[in-house]
Formats: C-alpha cells, sequence, structure tokens
C-alpha cells in the first residue's frame, strides 16, 4: 500500500490544493446552510416564548389552540436541530475529505475509497439535512395561516 517517499514539490502540494478547492465551497455553502438554519430556530425559539405565556393565562379553546401551537412549535425546533446536526456532520465528513486528500498526497498511501466513502456520506448527510428542512418549513407555513374561523368572522353593523 505504501509507495516511495512522496514528492512534496511545490507543484505537489499546489495540485492538491486545487483538488481540495471544491470542497471547500461546499463547506462555506453548508455554512451559509447552516447561518439559515441557525436564525429560524431562534424565530421559533422567540415564538415558543411568546406562547408560553399566552397559553398560561388562556382557558378552554382558546388554551387548547395555543397547546396545539406550542407543540407544533417544539416539533419545529426538534426538526431544525436535526436539520443542523446533519449540517454539522455533512461539513465534518469534508472536512475529513479534504485531510485525506493532503495525508494521501504526503504519504502517498491509497485512500481514494475511504474519500469516496465520506464524500458520499456528505452528500447523504445533506441532502436528509435538506429533506428535514423543508419538511420544517411545510410545518412553519402551516402554522401561519389565517385560520378559518377568522376568516369567516363579521361584525354585527350594531356593536
Amino acid at each position: 500500500m505504501l509507495q516511495s517517499s512522496p514528492d512534496l514539490s511545490v507543484t505537489t502540494v499546489a495540485e492538491v490544493v486545487r483538488i481540495a478547492v471544491a470542497p471547500v465551497f461546499l463547506l462555506s455553502g453548508i455554512g451559509a446552510f447552516l447561518n439559515v438554519c441557525a436564525n429560524r430556530l431562534s424565530r421559533i425559539v422567540d415564538r415558543s416564548r411568546e406562547i408560553e405565556p399566552r397559553l398560561l393565562g388562556s382557558r378552554g379553546s382558546e388554551h387548547d389552540r395555543w397547546l396545539r401551537e406550542l407543540h407544533l412549535v417544539d416539533q419545529r425546533m426538534r426538526l431544525v436541530g436535526w436539520a443542523i446536526s446533519l449540517s454539522v456532520l455533512s461539513a465534518v465528513l469534508i472536512c475529513m475529505v479534504v485531510s485525506l486528500l493532503f495525508a494521501a498526497s504526503l504519504t502517498r498511501v491509497h485512500f481514494g475509497t475511504a474519500i469516496a466513502l465520506l464524500f458520499i456520506g456528505s452528500m447523504v448527510a445533506i441532502g436528509a439535512a435538506f429533506a428535514v428542512f423543508l419538511i420544517e418549513t411545510r410545518l412553519g407555513s402551516r402554522a401561519v395561516r389565517v385560520r378559518s374561523d377568522l376568516l369567516q368572522h363579521r361584525v354585527d353593523e350594531g356593536e
């Protein structure tokens, strides 16, 4: 598996850097996605803090409505948490890909299969993160829809 001593010329290192640039750009995209997820999580947490006192101060059907919304907010927090975890996993796997690219160049050890599997794992993780994020955004859009009873509301002329 090991070959002769590695050629550490500037050309060799430059070639490895060139090859490693694509995964590094992928890391920047994952970072941007993590920023979106973190902002979304922050807004969801703010919403839960807004609902809690309303829930505690309500009774009857209003209480039930606030409780349903709080359950939905909790579910959305869990989903965004999963999207963040899967994105971070993807980023860690990409970091390992870049490290192995350099290690393979420096040691002449054949890491091709490991690099490919790590990259595939990273793509599966980020794909799953996007899917979970899609589910969360669908839940979020359902939560902000106008209630049908409000759409049907009419004000009496005498009031």
